[in-house]
């Protein structure tokens, strides 16, 4: 029997539902060569991030850090994204550039004025009956769906 394979965390998935998701975004998705004014925001309450249905099966978890280009329009750019750290994983990188296809953000914004910007973007792969990574006490608390650590390093 197939079992539908869950969505992967997405530090992003803080920014649903919550007062202050868009100082919890702005911490994580920093813009490299500056910050905008406002930065861009998801969209979607659900992040088009799959998990690889092999690598859940076997538990395996990792962190995915994505460069992203998000135009004035809020559309990610496919062929300005890329890893900037991998998981160790190629499947789980595979699958978080996947992911940015669906991706749509609110842009940017600075003087009022929709810019575009380059982000760093992390994806978490968690599995929920998976022991926790190094540093992931954060994240585990409260339903395993919280900030890890610290933010991703701006370039």
């Amino acid at each position: 029997m197939l079992r539908p394979v869950p969505l992967a965390l997405a530090l992003v998935t803080l920014a649903c539902g919550r007062g202050d998701a868009s100082r919890q975004v702005d911490g994580a998705m920093r813009t490299a060569g500056g910050r905008p004014d406002e930065p861009p925001r998801p969209v979607a309450t659900e992040l088009p991030f799959r998990y690889p249905p092999q690598l859940y099966e076997q538990k395996v978890q990792g962190n995915v850090i994505l460069r992203l280009f998000v135009d004035r329009d809020g559309h990610v750019r496919p062929e300005s994204t890329r890893v900037e750290e991998s998981s160790g994983y190629p499947s789980l990188d595979s699958a978080a550039v996947q992911g940015t296809h669906e991706l749509r953000f609110v842009p940017a914004k600075s003087g009022g004025d929709p810019v575009a910007v380059p982000i760093l973007f992390p994806v978490y792969f968690r599995h929920p009956e998976a022991a926790a990574l190094p540093g992931d006490s954060i994240l585990r608390q409260g339903g395993g769906t919280r900030e890890a650590g610290g933010a991703p390093r701006t370039p």
